[in-house]
């Protein structure tokens, strides 16, 4: 008989692990290296430990709970998400991979299957970007670089900062890197944080790809004064500029890259007072497409538009790139893979990308990865409402958990 997750179980450390950082919307905030975070991963390695699973964390943080095969110098799979929010965020996102990759290891466990590899359960350290982005995962795969490092998105100050609060030493991060031959591949179960699958009532989304992105600091100087007693035709007002950057990049990605968004996140004038004429403003601007090509035009025709209408009005502007992520093609046999056993299950899928970023992103370049996503209703995400129907959560599990045994009778196969 084929072993199922345990969905009771599985609810009680999913509640257990929301109550970590809970918010009174119902929702978490656990930023990378918080209080919170910190005590959600220290759970998570006792939880492990509590049913007899090994544990480990590497040099860049990464948390993992081990079930060995019976040659511990078998290759290794790896399942998993991340247990770091975006400020008040919601309870679903990344925890339910992570939660669910622990409930896999147990089931699998208790059902005394030997399997050809080992099985690590990982929860990867900064995924949502409150330091860096990616920043475990990309030290696992062996891509992240001295120069990221110099410029994270969340600022230099700050990820030394929380390096140092999770006595993590920036000059042993690329000891994570793990050999690609060591590994049997990747496999995340994520929520879908759109509405594609509710809304054609699709129980599994399979993901063929996941979106690249682009992210920059600007800085816009203009000329700070007096707000009542300068004049408005003598201003070089930095929060007019900044407005004027904001919607000149939603008209240009409206109208002329319609598959792709793009967004001010972060929006902040100096010295922001009533009666003071903005002299400084600072954004924060990303941009996703699921093509190289389009996200290459996006960055040209923005900058443009932006350095003409500054040089216009006066003002001067200060670009940093932050953070490039490229879009990725998620392995085909992965994706056959997923979709035999939720057929097997007699659950409905259908193939889609991901328009959100995933730790996935950063192995597909280097091993064989695949994403499951379960449908998140509304489509709401990075929310205190993100909701999930624990039958979704269950049946995503349950097809994580099958496709470990799928990879598993190939890999014994030949």
């Amino acid at each position: 008989m084929t072993p199922r997750v345990d969905g009771d179980r599985m609810r009680r450390d999913f509640d257990t692990l929301s109550s970590f950082g809970a918010t009174p919307e119902g929702g978490v905030s656990r930023p990378t290296f918080s209080e919170a975070h910190l005590a959600a991963r220290q759970w998570f390695l006792n939880r492990a430990k509590a049913e007899g699973l090994g544990t480990g964390v590497d040099s860049a943080g990464n948390h993992s709970a081990l079930l060995h095969a019976r040659n511990r110098n078998a290759s290794v799979l790896l399942l998993g998400s991340h247990l770091d929010s975006v400020p008040e965020g919601g309870r679903f996102d990344g925890a339910i991979g992570v939660v669910a990759a622990l409930h896999v290891l147990l089931a699998i466990k208790a059902a005394g299957i030997d399997l050809p590899f080992n099985l690590e359960a990982i929860d990867f350290t900064d995924e949502e970007g409150t330091l860096m982005g990616l920043l475990g995962s990309e030290a696992l795969a062996g891509t992240l670089t001295p120069e990221a490092l110099q410029s994270p998105r969340g600022g230099r100050d700050a990820l030394l900062a929380g390096l140092e609060r999770a006595a993590l030493r920036e000059d042993r991060l690329h000891e994570a890197r793990r050999d690609p031959a060591t590994l049997v591949g990747y496999l995340e179960l994520h929520i879908e944080q759109g509405q594609r699958l509710e809304r054609e009532r699709v129980q599994i989304g399979v993901v063929t790809r996941i979106v690249g992105s682009r992210s920059f600091r600007i800085v816009v100087r203009g000329l700070g004064g007096h707000a009542g007693t300068m004049p408005m035709d003598a201003r070089r007002d930095a929060a007019v500029a900044a407005a004027r950057i904001i919607l000149a990049a939603r008209e240009i990605v409206v109208r002329d890259f319609p598959d792709s968004v793009i967004t001010v996140g972060d929006l902040r004038l100096e010295p922001a007072a009533f009666n003071v004429v903005a002299g400084l403003a600072r954004l924060s601007l990303e941009f996703r497409s699921q093509h190289d090509a389009d996200l290459d035009a996006i960055e040209s025709a923005i900058f443009a538009r932006f350095h003409a209408d500054s040089q216009a009005d006066g003002i001067d502007l200060e670009v940093t790139q932050v953070a490039r992520w490229q879009p990725t093609v998620l392995d085909p046999s992965m994706i056959e893979a997923i979709e035999r056993v939720a057929g097997g299950l007699r659950l409905t899928t259908t193939r889609l990308p991901s328009s959100a970023g995933h730790d996935a992103q950063a192995l597909a370049p280097v091993i064989p990865t695949g994403m499951i996503f379960v449908p998140s209703i509304g489509g709401v995400s990075h929310d205190p409402r993100e909701e999930t129907a624990w039958e979704d959560v269950v049946n995503g599990a349950n097809v994580l958990l099958g496709t470990v045994i799928e990879l598993s009778r190939r890999r014994v196969m030949g």
